[in-house]
């Protein structure tokens, strides 16, 4: 599905015809979308662009050169339930931008490096926060990651921020998603806008999502949600 969207994700495309794309994916798979009707979620993805940090709802936005794009979107197949997320730049965008989509990935991947068996909680949060706050990034306080499996949202929190050491202690079987979002202006605040599902920066700047959904695994990380 993310292939489909980033190919489809150019200048003029709104974000309707985007969740379009992602819809008939999930028809031609033989899946169920988990985010559409989610506590009246309206969309198969969540398109959130530019100060949008998360839940952007999919509609008559029109995408435009220099937007900063990230997609939230899932899956239920079987039974289970998949959710991943991606920040890409629409054409040519700002060196800034592709600054802190870079940075996004880069918290991601250290982040996935911690899922081990014997590690902690802590040590996920702990990598998020170390690059983001090396970047001089915000760091919203009150979104994380989740456990997934039966359900989208499963226990434990995940937090994108912690103390090594702290926390869980992470266990073979055990599938979580991951879920860094970094704001581009250093502050940490967000705010909900008018339609009860946008989260925005509170300073107008830029932001970045970015999500996998990984297993550990007896012998490391497995990302089940690679392209």
């Amino acid at each position: 599905m993310h292939v489909a969207l980033r190919q489809a994700a150019r200048p003029g495309v709104t974000t309707a015809q985007l969740d379009r794309v992602a819809r008939d994916v999930i028809e031609r798979r033989g899946a169920k979308s988990n985010f559409f009707g989610y506590h009246g979620f309206p969309g198969v993805i969540c398109a959130s662009v530019n100060d949008e940090v998360i839940h952007g709802i999919p509609g008559s936005r029109v995408l435009i050169e220099g937007d900063l794009l990230s997609v939230d979107c899932g899956a239920i197949v079987e039974g289970w339930h998949g959710d991943a997320a991606f920040s890409i730049g629409i054409g040519t965008i700002s060196a800034e931008a592709q600054r802190l989509i870079d940075t996004a990935d880069a918290a991601l991947a250290a982040a996935i490096k911690q899922m081990r068996p014997g590690r902690c909680l802590g040590d996920i949060g702990a990598a998020v926060e170390t690059i983001v706050a090396a970047a001089g990034y915000g760091n919203p306080l009150n979104y994380c990651g989740h456990g997934i499996g039966r359900e989208m949202h499963e226990e434990p929190d995940v937090e994108n921020r912690g103390r090594p050491g702290r926390g869980l202690e992470l266990a073979s079987g055990m599938v979580l998603a991951i879920e860094p979002m970094l704001l581009g202006g250093g502050s940490d605040k967000v705010k909900e806008l008018d339609d009860g599902w946008t989260i925005v920066t509170a300073d107008g700047s830029l932001a970045a999502h970015v999500e996998h959904t990984v297993l550990v695994g007896e012998h490391g990380p497995e990302i089940l949600t690679r392209l």
